[in-house]
């Protein structure tokens, strides 16, 4: 039952005893019906038992039903995915999934997407201040000097996070630092966080002379997407290529690689004039719906999406196109993707639970190729609105 502070502040209710049941969700369900004058029929509509959710969300009420589409086959020659995939995509845009679908047929035509990680690793990023800009040099020496000891400090924590490297960079009397990890299949931003709190308590301890340190300085730039880690990875960077010959662009799209090539000109031109962080077309929808589908943090889209885009035509009409993503934060254990529905999703791709992280990225490196080139060959074959317009509408 709801209780009113002496505030007047009516608080949501929660059992103190147990939180994650039927019945302490029920009640808030009724509360909330009755202070809205809603009628809560789907979001009480749910298969699973709340008590699963202890870590993943607080005062549970309902579900939120997404609805989730399949594309594919995805045609995938990666190092760690390998063959065809089913991926599901939970979206509630219309054309979304008959896009990349669309796309996803063009390089299984062309001979699958070819996918490489480049890097891995997930920080946090401690700044420490001085008394002086000198103070802050001499730890800057010392930081480089006893790594070995601070790592070992940080992994005290963690069975699977390694701490690789410290960055540095100083302004004024301050010296900021990233703590560079590999996080196994976790996405790792917990992880981090509680390795780098025991190193920094350690640091302080033997550097009397540090005036205060914060945690994160917002150098790791959590849940928003940097310059920095575009340049330096955060989480996994990885490559997307494929070469597309002309016959199947003429055929299966509608378009041809030279119109492609000069669309990809103008659209690096606008992308440089508008100063995004991304000169594709779409990542973010493909990322978003992959994300949901599979309990992956969807915050983590403001940095996963960014994504350079290279293109070349051939001078026998072949058209080369690669997509990097240099940030994409993903798990295939823990966080949400042992719940119900999102574990069942990444089992359909065969990449739940440890050991698969690896695979999923390049499955979805993979995805996002193939949604850049259905977009933009149905912008060239100005296809593009004509398709929202016929599958895109839900409106009376």
């Amino acid at each position: 039952m709801a209780t009113t502070t002496e505030s007047g502040r009516v608080p949501v209710p929660r059992d103190r005893e147990n939180d994650y049941t039927r019945e302490a969700a029920d009640a808030r369900r009724e509360f909330v019906e009755q202070r809205s004058g809603t009628s809560l029929e789907h979001v009480s509509s749910y298969s699973f038992d709340p008590g699963v959710l202890t870590g993943n969300v607080e005062q549970f009420v309902g579900v939120a039903q997404v609805p989730i589409g399949l594309a594919g086959p995805l045609l995938v020659n990666g190092e760690h995915a390998q063959g065809e995939f089913y991926v599901p995509l939970a979206t509630a845009e219309g054309t979304l999934v008959a896009s990349y679908n669309r796309g996803m047929r063009l390089l299984y035509e062309a001979g699958g997407v070819t996918t490489t990680i480049m890097d891995d690793r997930m920080q946090r990023a401690p700044a420490f201040l001085f008394e002086s800009a000198r103070e802050a040099r001499t730890f800057g020496e010392w930081l480089r000097d006893n790594f070995a000891d601070i790592k070992a400090a940080a992994e005290t924590t963690t069975r699977s996070g390694k701490l690789i490297e410290i960055e540095q960079y100083t302004a004024g009397r301050m010296v900021y630092t990233r703590f560079d990890y590999t996080t196994g299949d976790a996405a790792g931003q917990n992880l981090t966080g509680k390795a780098t709190a025991a190193a920094c308590a350690w640091i302080a301890g033997q550097r009397p002379e540090i005036d205060h340190f914060f945690l994160e300085s917002n150098f790791a730039t959590d849940k928003k997407s940097s310059q920095v880690n575009m340049l330096h990875t955060r989480g996994k960077r990885v490559i997307a290529e494929a070469t597309i010959p002309n016959e199947l662009f003429e055929r299966v799209m509608r378009s041809n690689t030279d119109l492609m090539y000069r669309a990809r000109q103008v659209s690096n031109l606008g992308g440089f004039m508008s100063g995004v962080n991304n000169n594709g077309a779409h990542s973010a929808n493909g990322i978003t719906a992959m994300f949901i589908a599979t309990g992956q943090d969807a915050a983590n889209v403001a940095e996963s999406s960014a994504a350079l885009i290279y293109a070349e035509r051939r001078e026998n009409g072949d058209y080369y196109y690669s997509v990097t993503i240099p940030s994409l934060i993903v798990a295939t254990y823990g966080g949400g993707t042992g719940l119900a529905t999102q574990r069942e999703c990444l089992e359909m791709l065969g990449c739940y639970g440890k050991g698969n992280v690896r695979k999923f990225t390049e499955i979805v490196a993979a995805t996002v190729l193939c949604g850049e080139l259905s977009l933009g060959s149905a912008i060239v074959a100005e296809e593009w609105v004509e398709a929202h317009d016929l599958y895109g509408r839900n409106r009376p």
